[in-house]
């Protein structure tokens, strides 16, 4: 599968904002079943500082400073990808003892305990329990776009079982290493298809996230929740880490700006076809 991924990032200003420091972890990975064949990474108005780097995980960061005066600011990432079908687990960086323990989006708790522990049988496989883990989620979970925010805890997704892609990767993490299971969260993109008879939306598309558990003996298996599927090549890995913390898009400090208008928008293409231009924000 090779896809177009266009991702925009749009912030208005109510007032001037005379300096801006941004961290973009925009740039899909390299791996062995996927390739990044090209990639442009637009910033206007120009940044008067730009670092590329690549952070503790291994995922490629942009740092940019920003000190010309400004009431917006627009960031489009526009990448390539090669996407192969991937072998079920594989053998990635990362210690996966690393990936046990509670981060600042995933705490572990009783309740959450007992929830995983209904997939977790004696002497069931591993990979048996992460696999029942997700469809539990998805069928328990109702996903609803309105239902949290990127701050609600997990705890009221818990309560309310309902939420968004990066509500249930954090859970079906906190699950995970609730039984012991090394788990991460990965941020990228989905390939979704429009209603037949429909065109494709440029924009319609979102960020997604999913969750990837070590299996020992094994390595990393990619499970999605929000889908109920192992994750295939029709996903784009963008950046993985503890948590949704650790992968944000684009998290910055600013000084001024009033109050602030966000747009964001996805947009994913297979290659064999133009990205139409009807616009959905």
């Amino acid at each position: 599968m090779k896809l177009s991924v266009v991702h925009e990032t749009h912030y208005k200003y109510s007032s001037p904002v005379p300096l801006s420091h941004q961290l973009l972890h925009l740039t899909p990975r390299d791996l062995p079943w996927q390739k990044c064949t090209a990639h442009k990474l637009t910033v206007a108005p120009q940044p008067a500082e730009r670092e590329e780097r690549d952070d503790y995980y291994g995922n490629r960061t942009v740092r940019v400073l920003l000190a010309t005066p400004h009431d917006e600011l627009l960031v489009r990432a526009e990448s390539e990808v090669d996407v192969q079908p991937r072998p079920q687990a594989a053998a990635l960086p990362g210690e996966p003892g690393e990936f046990v323990y509670e981060s600042p989006h995933v705490e572990t708790w009783r309740e959450l305990a007992d929830y995983a522990a209904k997939s977790s049988a004696q002497g069931r496989p591993a990979l048996e329990v992460a696999t029942d883990l997700m469809r539990r989620i998805h069928k328990d979970f109702k996903f609803d776009r309105t239902a949290t925010s990127v701050s609600t805890p997990l705890r009221q997704v818990m309560k309310q079982r309902s939420g968004v892609c990066q509500d249930f990767a954090h859970l079906m993490i906190g699950c995970a290493r609730c039984l012991g299971l090394p788990a991460r969260y990965v941020s990228g993109y989905i390939l979704t298809r429009p209603p037949p008879g429909r065109p494709r939306l440029v924009g319609a598309d979102a960020s997604h996230a999913w969750a990837s558990i070590h299996i020992d003996n094994q390595g990393w298996v990619d499970l999605d929740p929000t889908n109920d599927v192992v994750v295939g090549d029709e996903h784009v890995t963008l950046a993985w880490g503890r948590d949704f913390a650790d992968v944000t898009p684009m998290r910055g400090v600013i000084l001024g700006g009033g109050e602030q208008q966000l747009a964001v928008r996805v947009t994913v293409t297979p290659l064999t076809e133009a990205p139409l231009e009807s616009a959905h924000g």
